[in-house]
């Protein structure tokens, strides 16, 4: 074979590996998951990010497992939020007696000031007698240890159960003596029931929350669970309207933050329910115009939170609340594919949720912390 018919094969062969090669590629980008999807962004506008807040802020919604932190973990804790502009972390994970008692000398008592507790009620007894009292003794002791408020997590209504088996409806008569001690107190009760209302809608093409599903399958509910998304929401005002002398502050915008409107009529009958923002930006991000509209109407009403601890997940909180760009990312997929809008909120609707809230709600909280 001659040296010029086998450059001629040699060419021949790469033309076709390359070909080969852009058809693979093609091939792949044809087959690739939804997870994989990460299209380059085109736009070109206008950035304003934030890395913190305008005003210091008290984040009503913050987790931390105080009693298994370092002194180490504590400072780099407070270092951060001096970063944020976070005034005060609220601990909504404190716990009862002991637990309540050493988390806050492992967090609180070295940084007078910077974290407040709420503490936690366990409603494994319920069924027993004498359950409700003895349970609104035990708050009656946290709040005199230090606590400030009562969390109640989403287990209630979903998965716990009385001492015969039934599920214990957020708005169970049994449970008023802790309510009604709560108002006595004077301290406020953030509770969470249900979860985004997708959860309990059929797992396909036309699921908003399908991705999160996918990728977090145990949070899937079913339409014929036990307590259905009306259900729960049902018990929860059931619950704000029968205790009207307690403050309740729903987690997450009370699930409604895709449906705002409704939320505002909840709000108008229900002077003793306020919302918390942990973990939903993404709702308000995705609505600017009628969101800020929204939230200067309430904004007596709302108060600052995030949810699971990450600093730099704050800074699209920032973004969102406090400027006007265009089409920015959200910080996790799986919750929103979308992207986000900012409100450009006044600087009185910021200081409301940021931080005048939170100090008429929640007791004890350093005012000097703050503007007047």
């Amino acid at each position: 074979m001659s040296k010029t018919k086998v450059e001629f094969l040699g060419l021949e062969f790469l033309i076709i590996l390359a070909m080969f090669s852009v058809s693979g590629n093609s091939l792949l980008a044809q087959q690739m998951t939804i997870e994989e999807y990460e299209p380059r962004m085109t736009l070109v506008a206008p950035e304003n990010p934030l890395i913190s807040a305008r005003y210091p802020f008290v984040d009503i919604h913050g987790h931390q497992r105080a009693t298994s932190m370092t002194p180490g973990d504590v400072e780099s804790l407070v270092e951060e939020m001096d970063e944020l502009n976070m005034a005060v972390m609220v601990n909504l994970s404190g716990g009862s007696g002991d637990a309540l008692v050493a988390g806050l000398d492992r967090m609180a008592s070295g940084n007078p000031g910077r974290f407040v507790f709420f503490a936690n009620v366990d409603f494994g007894g319920v069924g027993e007698e004498g359950w409700g009292e003895e349970a609104a003794r035990r708050l009656q002791t946290d709040v005199a240890a230090g606590a400030a408020g009562l969390k109640i997590f989403k287990t209630l209504g979903l998965t716990a159960r009385d001492t015969g088996g039934n599920r214990i409806a957020v708005d169970d008569p049994r449970l008023a003596p802790v309510w009604n001690m709560a108002g006595q107190l004077g301290i406020p009760v953030l509770i969470h029931s249900a979860d985004p209302a997708e959860f309990w809608q059929p797992f396909d093409q036309f699921n908003e929350r399908w991705l999160e599903l996918k990728v977090r399958p145990q949070r899937r509910q079913f339409p014929d669970a036990e307590a259905s998304f009306e259900d729960i929401l049902t018990e929860q005002h059931n619950l704000f309207r029968r205790h009207p002398n307690t403050n309740f502050i729903s987690a997450h915008l009370g699930w409604l933050g895709h449906d705002l409107d409704r939320l505002g009529r909840v709000l108008d009958e229900l002077p003793n329910m306020y919302v918390g923002l942990g973990a939903v930006i993404y709702e308000l991000g995705r609505q600017p115009r009628f969101a800020a509209e929204w939230l200067t109407k309430y904004r007596d009403r709302v108060l600052m939170g995030k949810d699971s601890y990450n600093k730099e997940e704050f800074y699209t909180y920032f973004r969102v609340f406090e400027t006007q760009d265009d089409y920015f990312d959200y910080y996790r997929d799986y919750h929103a594919f979308w992207k986000m809008y900012g409100l450009g909120l006044a600087d009185d609707v910021l200081k409301k949720i940021y931080y005048e809230n939170a100090l008429r709600l929640v007791p004890g909280i350093d005012a000097t912390r703050f503007p007047r």
